[in-house]
């Protein structure tokens, strides 16, 4: 496929070389490992070192397309820009446009009609979280031997402690359980009055922890610890979700230095959060070589969705932007950094998509993929490692029967086959079709953040004849979308809308329940957490058999 962004300037390998001087003062080079041990100053335990990999899955959150050194940004990444060189760049990798979707995707493998959560993310106060029949990556690796652990947000639910990531394969949990809030305090309001303190150790509020360290930054330390505890002989999975770079733009002030330039002062602070980043991710590298885990791991890095222009995030020169289905809210930064690669240094164009990892990582971890489970991703190791060709040629990028519908959409648009009023998206091989809503459609230029003014940036606005439901695009041949041929290929249009309504067959009720006003963090000692208890459960249970029992000796005696 086409490759898509600017390539960086010279100037930037001056930057790479500044950017690393940090291992050349430990002693490690990129391709080297210190000497091992299992903790500081112990020598690791005797015997032979485990053939599964150690397994490290880094996920950013929100870092736009363009945001990356080696796509053009004028944000500096060395560390980013080093690794996914030495490694394999994916540049036709696919995520989804929000935060909880792609978690849930990845963690189950599965697309969003097919765990229920095909709607929006999940809302701290809703009774929701990712449908507890859903076997999870972790619980899997467990089962072949894999220590697992999570740092950072999770945002799969937890109105019920069943929901919480403890329950749901991790031996450990250190982060958030919401979708954002404050770097420092770690307090979130979901509205005025409803807030709450938001993070965890485990099944328990973290209050021991709340130094105010900024998060980006403290995650990374516990990362460190639990690399200098672990044996590095056995096989560990350690997910890490950053909470950066998403709302609020929270940056630490010595990460200002470089970006005072900007004048946008929403790119500036983001610029400083993403240099934050980076460096975290230099910091996660080096305890991997110092602590003997380098040389037998796989570093997986992706965002979770497209960047958000209002927020400092830039998708340029992709279209649209986080929480639409346009490509700029849906192709994200990935790659795969591992001595384990066989074609180090190279490019993947081939399609991947984040629930490819649940069954490549297993696969790669000598588990079972159990027939029932009924996975939508492919094992796609070798289409990575030695570049062949994926097993994967569409992506369902969700069908959502609750969302805005548009409204002139018909099925009379959708020649009979496909409601175009539903907001839905597929890829087939070089097609794109979209029908109902998008979402937002501009393409928000590099010039949009500076005093350059607007002006270029109004002239990248389409607007669609009145009425429009439906859009297609050869992705390989125009990666912007600039150019829809729904019009000139009718025949297409039809296929692909068959194939939207074959997915939607398989379709499971979507989970989006309202409120509860139980989730008040002041009901439960100030601190967002589960609020649903068995015992309430039992009692409802108890009450109910209670009065059917009393509705039967009503009946005896009449």
């Amino acid at each position: 496929m086409v490759a898509v962004g600017v390539l960086a300037g010279l100037s930037l390998l001056s930057l790479l070389t500044y950017g690393y001087l940090a291992w050349d003062s430990l002693g490690l080079g990129p391709g080297e490992m210190e000497a091992t041990r299992s903790g500081p100053g112990e020598e690791p335990e005797a015997g032979t070192p485990s053939s599964q990999p150690h397994i490290i899955f880094i996920l950013a959150d929100d870092q736009g397309f363009r945001d990356v050194g080696y796509h053009g940004s004028e944000i500096r990444t060395p560390t980013l820009d080093k690794l996914a060189a030495e490694g394999v760049k994916l540049e036709n990798y696919y995520v989804q446009p929000m935060c909880t979707p792609s978690r849930s995707q990845f963690i189950t493998g599965k697309y969003q009609i097919h765990t229920g959560l095909q709607h929006s993310i999940i809302r701290p106060t809703q009774p929701n979280c990712l449908p507890l029949d859903n076997v999870t990556l972790p619980q899997k690796l467990k089962e072949v031997g894999y220590s697992t652990h999570m740092v950072g947000k999770w945002h799969l639910g937890f109105y019920r402690r069943e929901c919480m990531p403890t329950q749901r394969g991790f031996d450990s949990f250190f982060g958030s359980l919401l979708g954002s809030g404050d770097y420092y305090t770690h307090f979130k309001c979901d509205s005025p009055g409803i807030c709450g303190y938001d993070l965890y150790e485990n099944d328990n509020a973290a209050w021991d922890h709340d130094n105010g360290i900024y998060s980006t930054q403290m995650y990374t330390q516990k990362v460190q610890q639990i690399l200098a505890s672990h044996n590095p002989r056995k096989p560990l999975f350690l997910y890490i979700a950053y909470q950066a770079v998403h709302s609020p733009l929270q940056a630490p002030g010595k990460y200002f230095e470089h970006y005072r330039s900007i004048n946008n002062i929403n790119r500036r602070r983001y610029a400083a959060m993403l240099a934050c980043l980076d460096e975290a991710i230099n910091n996660v590298t080096l305890a991997l070589k110092r602590y003997g885990y380098y040389e037998n791991s796989i570093i997986i890095y992706s965002s979770d969705n497209g960047g958000q222009p209002m927020a400092g995030g830039s998708n340029w020169p992709l279209r649209g932007s986080k929480g639409t289905y346009w490509e700029g809210g849906i192709r994200a930064v990935g790659f795969v950094h591992s001595p384990l690669l066989k074609n180090k240094g190279s490019v993947c164009k081939e399609l991947v998509h984040i629930t490819d990892w649940f069954p490549t990582l297993l696969t790669l971890a000598e588990g079972q993929i159990d027939e029932e489970i009924q996975l939508d991703g492919y094992d796609i190791w070798e289409t990575i490692s030695e570049g062949r060709r994926s097993p994967r040629v569409d992506i369902l990028h969700n069908i959502d029967p609750i969302y805005t519908k548009a409204k002139n959409g018909s099925w009379a648009a959708g020649y009979g086959i496909w409601n175009t009023a539903i907001q839905s998206a597929i890829r087939v091989n070089h097609w794109k079709l979209l029908t109902g809503n998008p979402g937002y459609s501009d393409w928000v230029p590099p010039q949009a953040f500076s005093n350059a003014g607007p002006n270029r940036w109004h002239n990248e606005r389409v607007s669609w004849a009145a009425g429009k439901t439906v859009w297609l695009f050869n992705i390989t041949a125009d990666p912007y979308e600039r150019v829809d041929l729904s019009a000139r290929h009718p025949d297409v249009v039809k296929q692909l809308l068959r194939r939207l309504s074959q997915f939607n067959k398989t379709a499971v009720p979507v989970r989006y329940p309202p409120k509860d006003p139980r989730s008040n963090p002041k009901l439960n000692g100030g601190v967002w957490g589960p609020w649903f208890k068995e015992e309430e459960k039992k009692k409802k249970s108890e009450k109910s058999k209670g009065a059917s029992k009393q509705k039967k000796k009503k009946n005896k005696h009449k």
